[in-house]
Protein backbone atom coordinates (compact mmCIF):
# COMPACT_ATOMS: atom_id res chain seq x y z
CA UNK A 1 0.00 0.00 0.00
CA UNK A 2 1.36 3.43 -0.89
CA UNK A 3 2.04 5.95 1.87
CA UNK A 4 -0.26 9.00 2.06
CA UNK A 5 1.36 12.35 1.19
CA UNK A 6 -1.11 15.13 2.05
CA UNK A 7 0.62 16.01 5.36
CA UNK A 8 4.00 16.45 3.69
CA UNK A 9 2.48 18.56 0.94
CA UNK A 10 0.76 20.70 3.54
CA UNK A 11 4.09 21.36 5.23
CA UNK A 12 5.94 22.10 2.01
CA UNK A 13 4.26 25.48 1.58
CA UNK A 14 4.67 26.52 5.20
CA UNK A 15 7.32 29.16 5.98
CA UNK A 16 10.01 27.77 8.27
CA UNK A 17 10.54 29.19 11.75
CA UNK A 18 13.64 28.61 13.90
CA UNK A 19 12.79 28.16 17.60
CA UNK A 20 15.87 28.88 19.74
CA UNK A 21 16.08 27.93 23.45
CA UNK A 22 13.10 25.78 22.59
CA UNK A 23 12.64 23.81 25.81
CA UNK A 24 9.82 21.29 25.23
CA UNK A 25 7.98 23.30 22.58
CA UNK A 26 5.27 25.45 24.16
CA UNK A 27 6.07 28.30 21.77
CA UNK A 28 6.70 25.90 18.89
CA UNK A 29 3.23 24.38 19.07
CA UNK A 30 1.61 27.80 18.83
CA UNK A 31 3.66 28.75 15.78
CA UNK A 32 2.83 25.38 14.21
CA UNK A 33 -0.87 26.00 14.74
CA UNK A 34 -0.47 29.46 13.21
CA UNK A 35 0.95 27.91 10.03
CA UNK A 36 4.73 27.55 10.41
CA UNK A 37 7.02 24.58 10.00
CA UNK A 38 9.11 24.72 13.18
CA UNK A 39 12.64 23.56 14.01
CA UNK A 40 13.77 23.67 17.64
CA UNK A 41 17.21 24.12 19.19
CA UNK A 42 18.06 23.68 22.87
CA UNK A 43 21.23 22.94 24.81
CA UNK A 44 19.47 20.13 26.69
CA UNK A 45 18.01 17.02 25.13
CA UNK A 46 14.25 17.48 24.68
CA UNK A 47 12.75 14.12 23.70
CA UNK A 48 9.23 15.53 24.17
CA UNK A 49 9.73 18.33 21.62
CA UNK A 50 6.97 17.71 19.05
CA UNK A 51 8.82 18.85 15.90
CA UNK A 52 12.28 18.67 14.28
CA UNK A 53 14.86 19.21 17.02
CA UNK A 54 18.62 19.83 17.26
CA UNK A 55 20.53 19.64 20.52
CA UNK A 56 23.04 22.49 20.44
CA UNK A 57 24.05 25.78 22.01
CA UNK A 58 21.49 28.18 20.55
CA UNK A 59 23.84 31.13 20.01
CA UNK A 60 26.50 28.95 18.40
CA UNK A 61 23.91 27.24 16.22
CA UNK A 62 22.51 30.57 15.04
CA UNK A 63 25.99 31.97 14.36
CA UNK A 64 26.84 28.90 12.26
CA UNK A 65 23.65 29.27 10.23
CA UNK A 66 24.50 32.90 9.51
CA UNK A 67 28.09 32.11 8.51
CA UNK A 68 27.08 29.25 6.22
CA UNK A 69 24.15 31.12 4.67
CA UNK A 70 21.77 28.37 5.76
CA UNK A 71 19.77 30.89 7.77
CA UNK A 72 18.11 31.79 4.45
CA UNK A 73 16.01 28.63 4.65
CA UNK A 74 14.07 30.23 7.51
CA UNK A 75 11.46 32.97 7.33
CA UNK A 76 11.61 34.04 10.98
CA UNK A 77 13.17 33.27 14.37
CA UNK A 78 11.59 32.91 17.81
CA UNK A 79 13.78 32.95 20.91
CA UNK A 80 13.08 32.30 24.59
CA UNK A 81 16.51 32.82 26.21
CA UNK A 82 17.07 31.88 29.86
CA UNK A 83 15.47 34.56 32.01
CA UNK A 84 17.18 34.09 35.39
CA UNK A 85 19.35 37.19 34.96
CA UNK A 86 16.30 39.45 34.62
CA UNK A 87 13.26 37.57 35.90
CA UNK A 88 11.42 39.38 38.70
CA UNK A 89 10.53 36.07 40.39
CA UNK A 90 14.16 34.90 40.47
CA UNK A 91 15.53 38.27 41.56
CA UNK A 92 12.98 38.60 44.35
CA UNK A 93 13.60 35.09 45.64
CA UNK A 94 17.38 35.51 45.52
CA UNK A 95 17.24 38.83 47.34
CA UNK A 96 14.92 37.55 50.07
CA UNK A 97 17.16 34.56 50.75
CA UNK A 98 20.48 36.32 50.44
CA UNK A 99 21.54 34.35 47.40
CA UNK A 100 24.22 35.92 45.27
CA UNK A 101 24.37 33.63 42.26
CA UNK A 102 25.27 35.41 39.04
CA UNK A 103 23.32 34.59 35.89
CA UNK A 104 24.69 35.33 32.44
CA UNK A 105 22.63 37.78 30.39
CA UNK A 106 22.50 36.43 26.83
CA UNK A 107 20.10 38.91 25.27
CA UNK A 108 22.53 41.59 23.94
CA UNK A 109 24.62 39.02 22.05
CA UNK A 110 21.48 37.20 20.92
CA UNK A 111 19.95 40.41 19.57
CA UNK A 112 23.11 41.21 17.60
CA UNK A 113 22.98 37.79 15.95
CA UNK A 114 19.27 38.11 15.24
CA UNK A 115 19.80 41.50 13.61
CA UNK A 116 22.53 39.92 11.47
CA UNK A 117 20.06 37.36 10.09
CA UNK A 118 17.98 40.05 8.39
CA UNK A 119 14.89 38.06 9.42
CA UNK A 120 11.92 39.14 11.54
CA UNK A 121 12.32 37.79 15.06
CA UNK A 122 10.76 37.53 18.50
CA UNK A 123 12.51 37.62 21.89
CA UNK A 124 10.24 36.35 24.67
CA UNK A 125 10.81 37.07 28.37
CA UNK A 126 8.83 37.09 31.63
CA UNK A 127 8.14 40.35 33.43
CA UNK A 128 11.29 41.65 35.07
CA UNK A 129 14.43 43.61 34.29
CA UNK A 130 15.63 41.70 31.24
CA UNK A 131 16.84 44.16 28.55
CA UNK A 132 14.02 43.57 26.06
CA UNK A 133 11.55 46.01 24.57
CA UNK A 134 7.97 45.43 25.60
CA UNK A 135 6.60 45.65 22.07
CA UNK A 136 3.80 43.22 22.92
CA UNK A 137 2.82 41.68 26.22
CA UNK A 138 0.34 38.89 26.73
CA UNK A 139 -1.63 37.39 29.59
CA UNK A 140 -3.36 34.03 29.88
CA UNK A 141 -6.67 35.69 30.66
CA UNK A 142 -6.85 37.02 27.08
CA UNK A 143 -7.05 33.39 25.96
CA UNK A 144 -9.26 32.21 28.85
CA UNK A 145 -6.49 30.03 30.26
CA UNK A 146 -5.99 28.74 33.78
CA UNK A 147 -2.70 30.64 34.15
CA UNK A 148 -1.84 34.32 33.90
CA UNK A 149 1.76 33.78 32.76
CA UNK A 150 2.46 37.40 31.74
CA UNK A 151 5.11 37.52 29.01
CA UNK A 152 6.86 40.34 27.14
CA UNK A 153 7.81 40.07 23.48
CA UNK A 154 10.37 42.17 21.62
CA UNK A 155 9.67 42.18 17.90
CA UNK A 156 12.62 42.70 15.55
CA UNK A 157 11.99 43.86 11.98
CA UNK A 158 8.21 43.77 12.19
CA UNK A 159 5.32 44.91 14.38
CA UNK A 160 1.83 43.96 15.47
CA UNK A 161 -0.92 45.59 17.55
CA UNK A 162 -0.92 45.30 21.31
CA UNK A 163 -4.14 43.55 22.35
CA UNK A 164 -6.21 44.83 25.23
CA UNK A 165 -5.22 43.41 28.61
CA UNK A 166 -8.40 41.92 30.13
CA UNK A 167 -9.16 42.30 33.81
CA UNK A 168 -8.13 39.29 35.89
CA UNK A 169 -10.97 37.25 37.35
CA UNK A 170 -9.28 36.77 40.72
CA UNK A 171 -6.13 35.54 42.43
CA UNK A 172 -3.57 32.93 41.50
CA UNK A 173 -4.24 30.00 43.83
CA UNK A 174 -1.64 29.38 46.52
CA UNK A 175 0.39 30.94 49.29
CA UNK A 176 2.03 34.32 48.90
CA UNK A 177 3.83 35.99 51.80
CA UNK A 178 2.33 33.40 54.13
CA UNK A 179 -1.29 34.02 53.06
CA UNK A 180 -3.26 31.42 51.13
CA UNK A 181 -5.72 32.60 48.49
CA UNK A 182 -7.95 30.60 46.22
CA UNK A 183 -8.56 31.71 42.68
CA UNK A 184 -9.27 30.74 39.07
CA UNK A 185 -5.57 30.54 38.09
CA UNK A 186 -2.86 28.09 39.11
CA UNK A 187 0.79 28.84 39.82
CA UNK A 188 2.72 26.96 37.13
CA UNK A 189 6.12 27.22 38.77
CA UNK A 190 7.91 25.64 41.71
CA UNK A 191 6.34 23.02 43.96
CA UNK A 192 4.40 23.04 47.20
CA UNK A 193 2.58 25.98 48.73
CA UNK A 194 -0.51 25.41 46.62
CA UNK A 195 1.47 25.34 43.36
CA UNK A 196 -0.10 23.51 40.44
CA UNK A 197 0.30 19.79 39.96
CA UNK A 198 1.61 18.51 36.64
CA UNK A 199 -1.89 17.62 35.35
CA UNK A 200 -3.16 21.05 36.45
CA UNK A 201 -0.34 22.79 34.57
CA UNK A 202 -0.98 20.72 31.46
CA UNK A 203 -4.66 21.64 31.46
CA UNK A 204 -4.15 25.30 32.41
CA UNK A 205 -1.61 25.96 29.64
CA UNK A 206 -2.92 23.60 26.97
CA UNK A 207 0.27 21.51 26.87
CA UNK A 208 -0.34 17.77 26.67
CA UNK A 209 2.80 16.34 25.03
CA UNK A 210 5.10 16.60 28.07
CA UNK A 211 4.56 15.70 31.71
CA UNK A 212 7.98 16.88 32.87
CA UNK A 213 7.49 19.52 35.58
CA UNK A 214 10.61 21.49 34.69
CA UNK A 215 9.54 21.70 31.05
CA UNK A 216 6.05 22.83 31.99
CA UNK A 217 7.25 25.50 34.41
CA UNK A 218 9.49 27.00 31.70
CA UNK A 219 6.94 26.85 28.87
CA UNK A 220 4.74 29.57 27.48
CA UNK A 221 1.18 28.58 26.56
CA UNK A 222 0.86 27.79 22.84
CA UNK A 223 -2.04 30.25 22.66
CA UNK A 224 0.47 33.10 23.13
CA UNK A 225 2.71 32.15 20.21
CA UNK A 226 -0.24 31.18 18.02
CA UNK A 227 -1.55 34.74 18.43
CA UNK A 228 1.87 36.20 17.62
CA UNK A 229 2.45 33.65 14.86
CA UNK A 230 -0.72 34.58 13.01
CA UNK A 231 0.30 38.23 13.04
CA UNK A 232 3.82 37.31 11.95
CA UNK A 233 2.48 35.17 9.12
CA UNK A 234 0.37 38.10 7.91
CA UNK A 235 3.46 40.34 8.01
CA UNK A 236 5.43 37.74 6.06
CA UNK A 237 2.76 37.15 3.42
CA UNK A 238 4.08 39.60 0.78
CA UNK A 239 7.58 38.18 1.26
CA UNK A 240 6.34 34.61 0.85
CA UNK A 241 4.40 35.50 -2.31
CA UNK A 242 7.45 37.23 -3.78
CA UNK A 243 9.59 34.15 -2.99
Amino acid sequence: MTQPVPIRRALDHRPRLLDLFSCAGGAAMGYHRAGFEVTGVDIADRPNYPFTFHRADALGYLAALITSGEIEQYAAVHTSPPCQAGCSLTMGTNASRGWGRTHVQLIPKLRSLLDATGLPYVIEQPNGKAPVRRDVWLCGEKFHLGVLRHRNFELGGWSMPQPEHPKHRGYVRGYRHGVYRDGPYVAAYGAGGGKATVPEMQEAMGITWTDVREELTEAIPPAFSEHIGRALLAALHPREVAA
